[in-house]
């Protein structure tokens, strides 16, 4: 059950970032997981580089989760 709330919280932080106004912008998986790399995709009025969030994804359910994400981004653009 632990290993289920654990993907709980990160598909809410993924999400969180999403309604954000976030899209997923690379991903790097490795032993430890996955670092999912997030950029605004509005971009910036002041014309600096869009802010980037990092997220470290351990869970297996959440990788599916934020794959599905990049598919549906791509499908869009």
């Amino acid at each position: 059950m632990a290993e289920y709330q654990q993907f709980i919280a990160e598909r809410e932080k993924i999400d969180f970032l999403l309604e954000q106004g976030y899209a997923i912008k690379g991903v790097t998986e490795n032993l430890s997981g996955a670092f999912v790399e997030f950029e605004l995709k509005r971009p910036d009025p002041s014309g600096h580089k869009s802010p980037i969030e990092r997220l470290h994804i351990l869970t297996a359910d959440a990788r599916k989760y934020f794959s599905s994400i990049i598919i549906q981004q791509n499908q869009t653009t």
